[in-house]
């Protein structure tokens, strides 16, 4: 599937809590956490930023990059199962979508390093995710954004990947 140019706009829209990124904090995070979360994280720094909070994703998605430029691999954890999978920019591919049902099938913690781009891969996650799992993806030059699933985040993300080509 791919993104069309007409949709663009409308996918930068936050998906959830936008945290400015001045306030994010692990105090402001930690207000987000159940007890046992289910924590999702898309995006290097992202992840690499709740890791260094001392929350530790059940399932990260990376892909080496920041803003489309390489960057150092985010620190691994001891212990996650790791799994890889091509993504073109601005694309979801089939295969994307089953390696994530597969990331959910597995005992956490998971990495998935996608070699490509992660970036609407936040989609198929909140269509696919555990209920009440809280995922969290960077809004480039805003800050974090907090998506917790629930039903109406699944229509409405389902809702975003069917406008897709």
């Amino acid at each position: 599937m791919k993104l069309p140019d007409s949709l663009r706009d409308k996918f930068k829209n936050p998906l959830g809590i936008l945290i400015p990124e001045s306030q994010v904090n692990k105090s402001n995070i930690q207000k987000h956490l159940s007890k046992n979360p289910y924590l999702i994280t898309v995006g290097d720094r992202t992840s690499e930023k709740m890791v260094d909070f001392g929350f530790i994703p059940s399932l990260q998605i990376i892909d080496n990059q920041e803003k489309r430029v390489k960057r150092e691999p985010t620190k691994n954890i001891h212990g996650y199962t790791e799994l890889v999978c091509e993504n073109p920019a601005a694309e979801i591919t089939p295969q994307s979508i089953e390696i994530i049902k597969k990331a959910f099938e597995s005992k956490p913690p998971v990495r998935l390093t996608i070699i490509g781009e992660e970036d609407l891969l936040v989609l198929p996650v909140c269509v696919h995710a555990p209920e009440n799992s809280l995922v969290m993806y960077g809004q480039p030059n805003e800050g974090l954004v907090l998506v917790h699933i629930t039903p109406e985040i699944r229509n409405k993300t389902q809702g975003l990947l069917d406008l897709m080509e």
